[in-house]
């Protein structure tokens, strides 16, 4: 019994790889006869575990079943779930909390001892810092967008502006995207929409409309860098594209390719003074292009303050402390 215990582990964890696999691949790697996979087959299906015969090629899939049955996590796939609970359990989402606790605690307490020290070693030299309280969303309104993304229908929606109102939203949807522990509805729309809660049943489908941008997330960087800020400034860059991309962070900024040696950098700010702080932070000759006078004082401001800062630390002449060793 033991071993054929261990057998219907071994087979489920190759089941579990989302392939087909055929009889005869199955019985060479559990080095037993195709007879023997079939039995081991039913004694999973017994289980709970829905094993699907593929049609035509005599094989096996392992598909989703009414409940969940016991899974195997190899070693870097337990620890990458823990983590990411640990992770689930400081996030944007609203009651996930709780929920990401308890399952990390069933995890944890069948872990092997070798994975257990890994994971307490890392939660010991682990510190959350620098997180800043957001807004947090319910995983129902989450999941009720994401199917209506899924299915390409219409999404009606109570919405509240930021500076008070309220109304009744209809929008296509496109995607949803996490963004700097946000959650942001990318849809079809002539208004914005600031805070929502889905109504049901949803609207009809619709086929979807072609993004401005290659992909969903280039799109929103752009609309939360360069139009969603009261400062916005364009300016050139003096290095490729592919130079300095690596310096613009997501929603900082976005970078479009103007030659070999320049790029421009579009992006947003609450106030001058932080346009200036992140241009000058990307490191580079920069040329100002459109942008408001108020960017141009903030960055005359901030080179006296440097050039100040750089003349103080200069010795005197006759400073012989300052010029020692």
């Amino acid at each position: 019994m033991p071993e054929t215990s261990a057998r219907l582990l071994r087979l489920l964890a190759l089941l579990q790889t989302h392939l087909d696999r055929s009889g005869a691949e199955l019985a060479e790697r559990l080095k037993v006869s195709r007879r023997t996979v079939r039995r081991d087959i039913e004694r999973l299906r017994e289980l709970g575990y829905p094993v699907h015969a593929t049609p035509g090629a005599a094989g096996y899939r392992l598909g989703a079943g009414a409940g969940l049955p016991p899974l195997l996590l190899d070693d870097e796939e337990a620890v990458a779930v823990v983590v990411g609970l640990r992770t689930a359990a400081g996030g944007s989402v609203a009651g996930i909390e709780e929920i990401s606790l308890r399952a990390l605690a069933k995890l944890e307490q069948v872990l092997p001892a070798r994975l257990r020290h890994r994971v307490a070693a890392l939660r010991a030299a682990t510190v959350r810092a620098g997180e800043v309280p957001g807004p947090r969303v319910r995983p129902d309104t989450l999941m009720a967008v994401a199917e209506a993304c899924r299915r390409r229908e219409r999404l009606r929606f109570d919405y509240s502006g930021a500076r008070g109102g309220s109304g009744v939203r209809c929008v296509e949807p496109h995607s949803l995207v996490s963004f700097d522990r946000r959650w942001y509805l990318v849809a079809w729309d002539t208004d914005r929409a600031d805070r929502l809660a889905p109504r049901t049943p949803t609207g009809p489908h619709f086929h979807p409309r072609a993004l401005p941008y290659d992909d969903v997330a280039t799109y929103l960087a752009h609309r939360l860098s360069a139009q969603t800020w009261p400062y916005r400034a364009t300016v050139v860059l003096h290095e490729s594209a592919q130079a300095v991309t690596d310096r613009v962070w997501p929603g900082m900024g976005v970078i479009e390719p103007a030659d070999e040696h320049s790029c421009l950098l579009h992006l947003g700010a609450e106030t001058p003074r932080d346009l200036a702080w992140m241009i000058t932070s990307v490191d580079t000759r920069f040329t100002l292009r459109d942008a408001p006078p108020e960017l141009a004082e903030a960055l005359r401001v901030q080179g006296t303050r440097c050039l100040n800062a750089v003349n103080a630390a200069r010795p005197t002449p006759g400073d012989t402390t300052a010029a020692a060793g």
